[in-house]
């Protein structure tokens, strides 16, 4: 299984992750690649792959900079996502209650209303705790893969 990690970021902790993931994945066998959305088409999302998303929340609940040109593109995609498999981690602050990990939900609704499939619990980091965003999504990272499996 080929593993593609997409980020959307607007300060680089996205990025970090995206990276940290990739590094993991590769340490572990898996043919594992990332790539900022900014750089990558919605027509390239295939089931071949099995896609790891990770998106920051910006601003009132909006996408970070780096996810616009992708989404863009993304609202407008009429191709059918049925047998793409993905997961999604989400950053954001619960300070800012009502619209925490907002961004990434953008995402997962899209892929959804696609129909794709998101696979593993949906994991978020919570700026306003004191867990390393990156030691958060490695920690998640196994039930994820665990969960890929039985697609």
């Amino acid at each position: 299984m080929t593993i593609t990690v997409l980020y959307g970021t607007e300060s680089g902790n996205s990025e970090l992750i995206a990276q940290d993931l990739t590094d993991r994945l590769q340490q572990d066998g898996h043919e594992a690649e990332s790539f900022d959305l900014q750089d990558f088409e919605p027509e390239s999302i295939t089931a071949d792959n099995f896609y790891i998303v990770v998106c920051s929340t910006h601003g009132e609940g909006d996408l970070p900079n780096t996810a616009l040109p992708f989404f863009e593109k993304f609202k407008d995609f009429a191709g059918d996502l049925t047998g793409v498999r993905y997961a999604m981690f989400g950053l954001g602050d619960t300070f800012y209650e009502e619209t925490y990990s907002q961004g990434s939900e953008h995402l997962d609704r899209r892929f959804a209303e696609l129909g794709a499939t998101r696979v593993g619990e949906y994991g978020r980091h919570d700026a306003s705790s004191w867990d390393l965003p990156s030691d958060v999504a490695l920690e998640w990272l196994p039930g994820v893969l665990e969960a890929a499996k039985g697609f």
